[in-house]
């Protein structure tokens, strides 16, 4: 019996989605990805390769998800990787922008999934994006933070709603070869992990693939920081 599985990545453009999409695709899955631009979207897809498609999706509009999301049909693994910036301060304090990332990123990733809830397979698993700024807040971050940790909530509460579907999160640390990172000085940060290493996009992809597979990891929030957090 063939081990085909569908995967579906929110934020399979760029960075770690596009890691991951390539992974699996490489392997044989059926991939799915979105990205918020059409052309670009289906560009990536087609780089990618072969069973591949991409779908364009604006987590920040929730009511457009379900209408973007339409013409996906079952879903065996489903990564929300989506994300977005915001440089956020209390003093200095954005409402409109920390309000979109809100909405992007817990309200978008929870109606990803309110969407595709009926056409998730019954052993289906899925697996969020958080980050380490929950645990390593710095200047800006009052936002980012917030949301990161919010994360960690979702996984808890959905992992009981939705069993036996299992639901994940990944933490990641910096990661040093993503798009934002590559090229900037890091060495003070690797200086400070126990390994002398940074994550990379290949490790935080192997880690999602890990949660995805492993049918007795459920409820978990995964650090994916080279041990960053113990120093």
């Amino acid at each position: 019996m063939s081990d085909r599985r569908t995967l579906l990545v929110v934020g399979g453009t760029s960075g770690i989605g596009r890691e991951l999409a390539a992974r699996r695709a490489a392997g044989g899955d059926d991939v799915v990805i979105t990205g918020r631009d059409p052309e670009r979207t289906a560009k990536v897809a087609a780089e990618i390769g072969d069973h591949v498609r991409g779908v364009a999706v604006e987590l920040a509009a929730p009511a457009a998800i379900g209408p973007a999301l339409a013409g996906v049909e079952r879903v065996d693994h489903l990564v929300v990787a989506a994300i977005d910036r915001d440089q956020n301060t209390a003093a200095g304090y954005d409402a409109v922008s920390a309000s979109q990332l809100v909405t992007l990123k817990l309200v978008g990733y929870t109606e990803v999934i309110h969407t595709l809830l009926p056409r998730l397979a019954p052993d289906a698993a899925i697996v969020l994006f958080g980050g380490l700024a929950k645990d390593r807040p710095y200047p800006g971050s009052t936002t980012v933070s917030t949301i990161n940790g919010g994360i960690s909530g979702l996984v808890h509460t959905l992992a009981v709603e939705l069993a036996p579907i299992r639901v994940n999160a990944i933490h990641p640390g910096i990661v040093g070869d993503s798009p934002y990172w590559r090229g900037k000085p890091l060495d003070a940060v690797r200086a400070r992990t126990p390994t002398g290493r940074l994550a990379t996009m290949a490790d935080v992809a192997d880690a999602a693939d890990f949660l995805l597979r492993n049918g007795s990891m459920n409820g978990v929030n995964l650090a994916v920081d080279s041990g960053w957090l113990l120093t």
